[in-house]
């Protein structure tokens, strides 16, 4: 038990005016004019019978009140303190001080040993007394009451003060504050104002209305309201009956307002009686000192009401706080999970390779991959930047109400969900590549295969019964002439192989290619390439063979037909050439670009150029064997076929009007393909300058959010209204991206793979509008936020315009972070004393620490502003937030479910009573509850 004691008694005489005890009071300010100290006293006079009556209830009951707290009370005032034992009990519970031990023997100078102990203890608090212990072991009333005031002035009156004025005025203000809306109450001292007990039940019921009903008070029963608002002072507000109220009042008017407010201040107010409602009517003027100690314990009972109303007030402030930070903090776990969950599952989709090696298969990939791009990727990316929206809010208003930062589940930061999405980017990009790819080998595979086969076609026919003719003996049957004819047959044949010497490298090349590239027909176009060699190597040996057994018969026989000979030697070049100009002429093209087919007409001009000398060639083979045909007939002769030789005329007209009626066909695919090239270079032209006026218009408003996030003009909400016209301007702007889309979906349609008419691919202009609209988006909410710190924190606009500047001042790069020099330049430029010593080394290091506690190295513009708006305002904190439950508790170390019900929103208890831990003291109480350990869980100082 501890107690601490310090006022003096001054002029206390329990008599009209000049009957006085003598106490001296001391104290550094200014003091009441009623406890100014007298040089002397006079010890023998006489108190008014009816003031000590009422004193001595008065006082016995303001003691008792105090006693009872530690079990014990008095019944006799100058009996019950001779011992010194409950004088020095009361001082230790009203100063919550330890007094020195007491004697505790029964003898007279054990009880003056006591009774000096506890007047030591008083003066020891700045008061001085001029009573001895003596008068207090013989049971002098006088001095007795006197010493009891001078108590009562230190611990329940002199620490009231009001609007800085003394303890008597200041609590006679705070009574006409509280009555003057009141109905005949005129609060003007504390003796003939409270005879009526009106204005007792006024400050009941302007601090209690539920206690009683002011409405039917009158002002002619003042014993019935004395004794209504004693006894309610004594039942609810926990004050003793101190007063009388047949002594308030000297008519039966007044005593029932006395007996009214009694009552109600003791049953509902918890305010013990300690006036007698007879007391204060029967007397013209009751005690003034007896009714100051009762209205004093008004005060007290309804000052601890007030504090218990705003220490709730201030738990379901922070309680709202926290609920509303773990509802968002929720909502971004459940936004990460399901966006990195969507990630997951398409990036094994993009990342696979497997295609089933045919055009219209990878053509649909390439369907599926613009839809993906179209229609699922975009609403992701709006909640990805929600989600980093989100989290950056979430920190602010967390860093602002002193909490904790808000640390995501493992794999959930913003930084894995950014690294996330980089990988899922550069699996489309991989992808994207890879389909574009796939196609231009596939269509080169096409070609290529169709080519293969063509030229396969041609040798194959060209090939056939070539075998068969070389193997032939015929030689050995025939004449001289016939064995001429052979041997000439052959050296066209010779002729005509090496001319397809060229064909069967050709096919070999493509073959090799077709296995390069992995056609899916690889087999077949092997084996029949195989099987084209091995007949071209034979033909090979068979030729050499046979060329060697005729150049034997041919030393025999010798006749030459000079005419057919030379049909021979010319046929079978011009057919050979007629071939492969058929073969030109039917052959297919892969091109990309209008420069290529100009060099597709001019080599086919060219061609026609040539057409000229062939027609006079044709006429010339023409001729020859019109020449032979004559000759035979002049000459009598059976024309017979051209023994050195198969090509019959015939087959050379029939494929030279076959070249002739091939070249305007070939004309006009050309024609057609140029056309269809002029369109693919209208598309080029149409997206170019299309991208040309978007892809500028995005990085002029890059540069203009650039300067807007340097530089601020004008408030805060004007700054925020310029961004949010920015972002209107960019939403109404998205047509013009949706129409550059339009064309670059017409432009892959066309297979067009380069646009050398703008810088600008639809890849660059797609990234440069998303990070537009990301950081369009995380400037609206940084500003958002600013706003909200200035709310909060209590800061101005300017201070926050000059923080900004300053901070702009230093950041040179405009990279929005500032290293340790530039940020300790920038708070000397604010006005922050940091020395140049090493004292200011010290105390610099210390707000490093605390605005970069991840040692980065640099400091961010928002821990800058966290770190001024901290210096600039008051917080709320944990201690904060524990006075606030002491309150409450009425200064317990715990706090119970009742309390926490009765003074919280039922939704908010609850939600304390889940998250605090039982109290484990020696003094708790069943339901008792920490809320020490809960306030410092809310701030993160420790764990619930």
């Amino acid at each position: 038990m501890s107690a601490y004691y310090y006022q003096e008694a001054n002029g206390y005489n329990g008599m009209p005016m000049n009957q006085q005890y003598s106490v001296e009071y001391s104290q550094q300010n200014s003091i009441d004019d009623y406890m100014v100290p007298e040089e002397e006293w006079e010890r023998e006079a006489v108190l008014d019978p009816a003031w000590e009556r009422q004193q001595k209830k008065t006082f016995t009951a303001w003691c008792n009140s105090h006693l009872r707290k530690v079990g014990t009370k008095i019944e006799n005032i100058e009996e019950d303190f001779q011992n010194g034992l409950k004088l020095m009990l009361l001082l230790e519970v009203i100063s919550n001080e330890q007094l020195v031990k007491p004697d505790r023997g029964r003898m007279r100078f054990h009880k003056i040993a006591n009774v000096n102990k506890a007047l030591d203890f008083i003066m020891s608090k700045g008061v001085k007394l001029m009573v001895g212990a003596e008068e207090i072991v013989d049971g002098n009333l006088k001095m007795t009451l006197g010493m009891i005031w001078t108590i009562i002035l230190r611990f329940a009156i002199q620490d009231i003060s009001v609007e800085e004025m003394s303890a008597k005025e200041g609590l006679l203000l705070w009574c006409q504050r509280k009555t003057t809306p009141y109905k005949n109450v005129n609060v003007q001292n504390f003796h003939t104002s409270f005879k009526d007990g009106l204005a007792f039940c006024a400050l009941i019921h302007r601090h209690r209305p539920d206690l009683l009903d002011y409405s039917k008070l009158t002002k002619d029963d003042p014993l019935t309201n004395l004794n209504l608002a004693f006894d309610i002072a004594e039942k609810h507000l926990d004050i003793p009956k101190m007063l009388d109220a047949e002594d308030m009042v000297n008519t039966d008017d007044p005593l029932t307002n006395l007996n009214l407010a009694f009552d109600i201040a003791e049953k509902h107010l918890d305010i013990p009686k300690m006036l007698d409602a007879e007391d204060m009517v029967n007397t013209v003027r009751p005690d003034e000192k007896s009714v100051m100690t009762y209205v004093s314990a008004y005060y007290h009972a309804f000052a601890g009401v007030y504090k218990a109303e705003q220490a709730a007030s201030r738990i379901c402030k922070v309680l709202s706080i926290n609920q509303e930070n773990e509802q968002m903090m929720a909502e971004y776990e459940r936004l990460a999970s399901d966006l990195l969950e969507w990630i997951k599952q398409k990036r094994p989709w993009l990342e696979n390779r497997a295609t089933d090696n045919t055009l219209p298969g990878t053509q649909a990939k390439l369907g599926e991959f613009r839809d993906y791009c179209r229609s699922q990727k975009p609403p992701k990316l709006s909640q990805k930047a929600k989600l980093e929206t989100d989290f950056n809010t979430l920190q602010t208003r967390l860093r602002l109400s002193n909490r904790p930062a808000f640390t995501p589940t493992e794999g959930k930061l913003v930084v894995n969900i950014i690294d996330a999405w980089k990988g899922l980017e550069l699996a489309e990009k991989g992808f994207e590549d890879w389909l574009l790819r796939e196609l231009r080998r596939l269509e080169r595979l096409d070609h290529l295969a169709k080519k293969f086969q063509h030229k396969c076609d041609i040798h194959e026919e060209w090939s056939e019964g070539k075998i068969d003719l070389l193997q032939s003996t015929d030689f050995t049957k025939c004449s001289l002439n016939d064995l001429r004819a052979l041997s000439r047959k052959h050296l066209a044949f010779e002729s005509d192989l090496a001319a397809h010497q060229d064909r069967v490298e050709q096919i070999a090349a493509i073959a090799q290619e077709l296995n390069v590239l992995g056609y899916e027909q690889i087999a077949t176009v092997n084996q029949r390439c195989q099987k084209i060699c091995n007949e071209w190597d034979q033909l090979g040996d068979l030729t050499h063979k046979r060329r060697v057994s005729l150049n034997d018969a041919e030393r025999i026989v010798e006749r030459i037909d000079s005419l057919f000979l030379e049909y021979a030697k010319k046929a079978a070049p011009y057919i050979n050439w007629l071939d492969g100009a058929r073969e030109d002429l039917v052959d297919m093209f892969f091109i990309h670009t209008l420069d290529e087919i100009r060099g597709l007409i001019e080599a086919h001009n060219q061609f026609k150029a040539t057409l000229g000398e062939a027609d006079a060639e044709y006429k010339n083979i023409i001729r020859l064997v019109s020449d032979a045909k004559q000759t035979c007939q002049d000459n009598g002769l059976e024309f017979t076929p051209n023994p050195y030789t198969n090509i019959q005329p015939d087959e050379i007209s029939a494929k030279w009007q076959e070249v002739q009626g091939l070249v305007p066909q070939r004309d006009q695919d050309l024609q057609t393909e140029y056309l269809k090239q002029q369109q693919n270079e209208r598309f080029r032209i149409q997206f170019a300058q299309k991208a040309n006026v978007v892809g500028p218009w995005i990085e002029h408003q890059h540069g203009q959010l650039q300067q807007l996030t340097v530089q601020v003009v004008g408030t805060l909400e004007q700054h925020q209204k310029k961004l949010e016209a920015m972002e209107t301007n960019v939403v109404q702007y998205r047509p013009h991206i949706e129409e550059l889309e339009k064309y670059n979906q017409q432009i892959q349609e066309c297979m067009i793979f380069e646009n050398r008419h703008t810088p600008y691919t639809m890849e660059v202009i797609r990234v440069a509008w998303e990070q537009l609209n990301t950081q369009l988006t995380r400037q609206i909410a940084e500003i958002k936020n600013q706003i909200y710190t200035i709310e909060k924190k209590g800061i101005s606009e300017e201070q926050m315009n000059e923080f900004r500047a300053a901070f702009a001042h230093f950041d040179k790069g405009r990279c929005r972070r500032l290293d340790p020099k530039e940020f300790r330049a920038c708070l000397i430029a604010c006005g922050y004393n940091i020395r140049e010593d090493r004292q200011g080394d010290v105390d610099f290091q210390r707000i490093m620490a605390n605005v970069d506690p991840t040692q980065t190295g640099y400091v961010t513009f928002e821990s800058f502003l966290d770190f001024m708006t901290r210096e600039c305002s008051e917080e709320d904190s944990v201690d904060q937030l524990a006075l606030a439950f002491k309150t409450l508790s009425g200064d317990k170390p715990y706090i119970t479910a009742e309390l926490l019900k009765r003074e919280l929103p039922a939704e908010q208890a609850e939600w304390c009573m889940q998250r605090m831990k039982a109290y484990a003291g020696a003094d708790s109480v069943p339901g008792a509850y920490d809320y020490k350990t809960f306030s410092s869980a809310l701030y993160g100082e420790s764990d619930l």
